[in-house]
């Protein structure tokens, strides 16, 4: 799905994690960079007992999250923003976590290597997405006057990628996606991916979670225990939402190379969310 998978980089950031501040992280036996013994480098890290959200099928299909009452439920999205906070409140990052940084302004840095994946993965077919494009264009002319500071970015920041001890995170996991970018990229990404799965529900007419992760309540518990004022969420919900597509137009492509699904006819099609992503650029998505 990714040009590459660094995952001694991975642990290298969980254990600076680790040591620079209070987020669970779970604790690494070690890592093997030379790829001698399984073929390819790997990581050891210590079990750690709880549970998780699942994203196949989504947790608002069924569940424990779904479950839970509306008190368990806000008790986990505000403990999860909480980790937000956490991760971002770590002083200095950019020197930190020195191999996430890169040149110029951070979010210019962020979208910049967006679109460098999205030509990667069109690569070797040469196939244009237009309503990828469009969310490029789309960036472009709303960009932020002020992006603010790099922090550092989670990167795949959702419950999906927490185990929990009943509503109470215990280990944040896969940091693949990891950065230096403005807190915004995280916070909306919480908020899309559940309204990605949401919309879900919602095409197969099931109740789903519409009380989960409203961006409302994530953005006023995030403000209150950071003191960071959110700015400019509608440009990172859609920067969000251009992010999931252009992974999963790679996932799209690799379920049709192993013969899982055929070639779309529009390539619009290639993005599973596209209709969602459609009604965020006109600005006519409708919040729960």
């Amino acid at each position: 799905v990714f040009p590459s998978y660094d995952i001694v980089q991975q642990f290298e950031v969980m254990k600076l994690v680790a040591e620079h501040s209070e987020v669970p992280v779970p604790p690494i036996v070690g890592v093997d960079e030379s790829g001698d013994v399984v073929g390819a480098p790997f990581g050891v890290m210590e079990a750690v007992v709880g549970r998780t959200p699942t994203d196949n099928p989504p947790y608002v299909f069924g569940g424990w999250l779904m479950d839970a009452t509306p008190a368990e439920r806000r008790e986990l999205q505000d403990k999860t923003v909480a980790v937000l906070a956490g991760i971002h409140g770590i002083a200095d990052a950019p020197t930190v976590f020195s191999t996430l940084a890169a040149d110029g302004e951070p979010l210019r840095a962020h979208v910049d290597a967006l679109r460098d994946y999205y030509e990667w993965t069109r690569s070797a077919d040469g196939l244009r997405i237009p309503i990828i494009e469009n969310a490029f264009d789309w960036l472009e002319a709303n960009w932020p006057a002020d992006p603010g500071p790099g922090v550092l970015s989670w990167g795949d920041s959702r419950p999906g990628n927490i185990i929990y001890d009943q509503f109470t995170p215990v280990a944040v996991l896969d940091w693949e996606m990891a950065a230096i970018a403005p807190r915004e990229v995280d916070l909306a990404w919480v908020v899309f991916l559940h309204c990605f799965f949401q919309d879900i529900a919602n095409v197969f007419e099931m109740p789903g979670i519409p009380d989960f992760c409203r961006r409302e309540d994530v953005v006023a518990t995030y403000e209150s225990l950071s003191g960071h004022t959110v700015r400019d969420f509608d440009f990172y919900v859609v920067y969000a939402a251009l992010r999931h597509a252009v992974v999963m137009s790679q996932v799209k492509r690799r379920m049709i190379h192993f013969g899982e699904e055929q070639q779309p006819d529009d390539p619009n099609d290639f993005v599973m969310h596209a209709a969602l992503l459609n009604r965020l650029l006109e600005g006519t998505y409708v919040w729960a």
